[in-house]
């Protein structure tokens, strides 16, 4: 009872604190209370703690951290901040989402150190069941006591309480998203986001994508191509370049925002215009659009994803590991001549290869994928990439010889072909 006249009372304040703000329009009041340096980390309480590093950032309120295998046996604890929502910047481009990604980035980069405190004593699943709920503790360089970075988001105005109440640091938080509110920060201003892209899709090709998408990082573009593979909630899309030869291919994904029509649209085989913002996959390394829309009512919306045409097969470009291992030298746009590794070229286009000789084998840490090291003596030597979830037969690759129909994938230093289906793998035993 007692504890509850405790919440009571501090939402209030809150609530007048904010009232009082609105009236006054004062901004000096709204910054004095620091709400995320209000709590205290107690290391003695029953709640289970880890001190860790970042693996992986993904956006505001969805870190990788490595973790000891006694906790997750890949290593990797997949956190989602407890009580928020921060706007996304990954599968869909919201406002402020880059801006609350880039400050959770800033606060864990520089802090001296980070622990990850679950609710409760035990480690609790989100509804996804991929990723556990956690609140976030750094120690700025320099001081002592760390900071909860989950309350600093709500705090910023960065972030929406997401049933907050109810949790242990649920006070704080919801007393920070009110002082928010009535400084009108962030996502409570009212202004346009700055690192937002408001315009129109830029129109362009595949090719000027893929060799160019950092100069389109956060904007809305349109292009056209055919779909070959769809997979995980992404489709790989390529188109045929004339002057080069080359097929250049890159990767939408649509997440869960699509049913019906518009993932009729992504039906492998069809040409589709593909509408989305450009954004670097940093868990993937590796670029795509994201954010694709599709209304039924309006399909001819230039806004939507649309289909073009139908029946058309994946090119299956048959590729010698030499011409794998090699250079390409394309002219760019000021006429200088740049160099560039041909897997590079065709990354996310579907590639053939035959003959292939299988001289190493190896799991991934998470035992999800499997890599089967293809000989050859060239500069980026085939590797071969497949599920190793029972998708292809649980067979001694090494010694044997394979045709491969893969996607080309990877990132400028490490390039392999992923085979998707188990029709893309022929094992020859002679």
């Amino acid at each position: 009872m007692l504890c509850n006249l405790r919440t009571m009372a501090l939402l209030a304040c809150a609530v007048l604190l904010a009232v009082s703000l609105c009236a006054s329009g004062s901004a000096e009041l709204a910054t004095q209370a620091d709400w995320a340096g209000s709590v205290a980390l107690d290391m003695q309480s029953e709640t289970a703690k880890q001190e860790v590093t970042v693996r992986t950032f993904v956006d505001g309120d969805t870190t990788h951290f490595n973790v000891p295998t006694e906790i997750e046996s890949s290593g990797v604890l997949k956190a989602r901040y407890i009580a928020i929502n921060t706007p996304e910047s990954t599968g869909r481009i919201e406002e402020w989402g880059k801006k609350a990604s880039a400050f959770t980035r800033d606060k864990l980069e520089n802090a001296e150190a980070i622990l990850i405190e679950s609710d409760t004593a035990a480690w609790n699943p989100d509804s996804t069941s991929t990723r556990d709920l956690v609140w976030v503790w750094y120690k700025p360089a320099g001081e002592e006591n760390y900071r909860n970075l989950n309350i600093e988001l709500l705090q910023t105005g960065l972030a929406l309480p997401n049933n907050a109440g109810g949790n242990r640091y649920g006070e704080a938080c919801l007393a920070a998203a009110a002082q928010a509110r009535a400084n009108k920060l962030h996502i409570y201003s009212g202004e346009k986001d700055p690192d937002f892209y408001y315009g129109d899709a830029i129109e362009l090709t595949i090719k000027e994508l893929r060799l160019h998408p950092e100069a389109y990082e956060g904007k809305k573009v349109a292009f056209s191509g055919i779909i070959t593979v769809n997979h995980s909630n992404a489709v790989f899309i390529e188109d045929y370049d004339e002057e080069t030869g080359l097929y250049f291919g890159f990767t939408a994904y649509y997440g869960f925002n699509l049913s019906g029509g518009g993932l009729e649209v992504l039906h492998v085989g069809n040409e589709a215009r593909i509408v989305g913002t450009v954004q670097y996959y940093e868990a993937g390394h590796s670029w795509q659009v994201a954010g694709l829309n599709y209304r039924m009512m309006k399909p001819k919306d230039p806004g939507n994803i649309q289909k073009l045409s139908e029946g058309h097969e994946p090119s299956w470009k048959e590729t010698a590991p030499e011409t794998w291992g090699s250079a390409v030298s394309l002219e760019t746009a000021d006429g200088v001549q740049e160099e560039y590794p041909y897997p590079f070229l065709v990354l996310d286009t579907s590639v053939a290869m035959s003959g292939l000789h299988v001289t190493a084998v190896h799991d991934s840490d998470s035992g999800l994928l499997r890599y089967l090291t293809c000989g050859g003596d060239t500069k980026y030597p085939v590797l071969v990439t497949l599920a190793a979830d029972g998708t292809f037969a649980d067979t001694d690759f090494y010694d044997k010889i394979i045709d491969v129909r893969g996607i080309a994938e990877g990132n400028e230093s490490t390039f392999y072909l992923r085979v998707y289906t188990p029709d893309g793998l022929t094992i020859h035993n002679d």
